[in-house]
């Protein structure tokens, strides 16, 4: 059977998001899959996002290709700013005839974009952007928020510390949507469990890579925890100049509440020992994580994968694989 444009995008949104209305599509894109990348290239959240997860959507798509229907991958830099990820997401969809969008990246830009997204009645695969409105207020029929979300972060981290004595906070976080609700969540588990909240200091977002100061008033309070609400580079930072001032050393605990592989092995073990985070890709965990790890790492300049890179693979092999059946 041929396969049209119009009818797989029929098909795949049918069965990922519950039987979506497709649009008519352009002629001279017919037979076409058009999947954009929407990501940090160049900024904190280059490394857990950006050229590697471009390879591995890459390789979800070279999976599936000869499958009676050809597929094109974009992307673009969205520089962590909700302008310019918008603009972006309208471009690809009004001109270009992009078809599922995929990642978000900052949460801010995954926000923005997930209202363009619904109102083009196109896909959102969001692989990278935490934050558990996308779930909540700002969730849509055509979202599928794939991987991991602050609530669950905040309930398997911050639930888990406070159960192992950590009952009092101080957050340093990242000033936009992802680090508000980080810690919004965060800071609910916190208390439900018995602990408390003794402040919190936010970080401009993007740009800060001196956290001294703030990691000086979270030492202040006299916390037992510092909950780290940011990601990426700004996650590093602080856990490299917490180490510098010895906090850990005098026995206050760094939960990092978003945090990947790469991002330890940027640190190393020595810097990262003690900390407490949440994980939910591991390279080594199965048979599948293996396999998969050695199809994509020829084709990446990391070493280290995470979850961002692995849900993009698997989102789009899913999507394309809906769209094949």
């Amino acid at each position: 059977m041929e396969v049209t444009r119009r009818s797989a995008l029929a098909v795949g949104g049918g069965a990922a998001l519950g039987g979506l209305p497709w649009r008519s599509a352009k002629a001279q894109a017919a037979n076409t899959i058009k999947i954009a990348l929407l990501c940090d290239f160049s900024g904190t959240y280059r490394d857990v996002t950006g050229p590697t997860e471009l390879a591995c959507i890459r390789q979800a798509a070279a999976e599936m290709s000869n499958r009676g229907f050809n597929i094109e991958v974009v992307f673009g830099d969205n520089q962590n700013k909700p302008d310019v990820g918008s603009n972006l997401t309208r471009q690809w969809i009004d001109r270009d005839g992009v078809d599922v969008v995929v990642d978000g990246g900052a949460s801010s830009v995954a926000l923005a974009a997930n209202d363009i997204i619904r109102d083009k009645n196109k896909v959102f695969l969001n692989t990278s952007s935490a934050t558990s409105d996308l779930t909540g207020r700002a969730c849509a029929p055509t979202t599928v928020h794939w991987t991991y979300d602050t609530w669950m972060l905040a309930k398997s981290t911050g639930g888990a510390t406070v159960r192992a004595g950590g009952d009092s906070w101080f957050f340093i976080t990242a000033d936009y949507a992802f680090g508000h609700a980080l810690e919004r969540d965060t800071g609910t588990f916190v208390r439900n469990a018995g602990g408390r909240v003794l402040g919190q200091v936010r970080t401009p977002f993007p740009g800060t890579t001196d956290f001294s100061s703030f990691l000086v008033q979270a030492q202040a309070s006299r916390a037992k925890v510092i909950g780290l609400a940011n990601a990426g580079s700004d996650t590093i930072n602080c856990i490299k100049q917490a180490a510098e001032f010895g906090i850990m050393r005098r026995g206050i605990k760094l939960a990092s509440l978003l945090m990947f592989l790469p991002d330890v092995h940027s640190l190393g073990l020595a810097t990262t020992q003690g900390l407490i985070c949440t994980e939910t890709f591991y390279w080594d965990m199965n048979d599948r994580t293996r396999a998969f790890s050695a199809r994509v790492r020829p084709n990446i300049a990391q070493n280290a994968l995470c979850m961002n890179h692995a849900g993009g693979y698997a989102a789009v092999l899913h999507y394309l694989k809906t769209v094949a059946a």
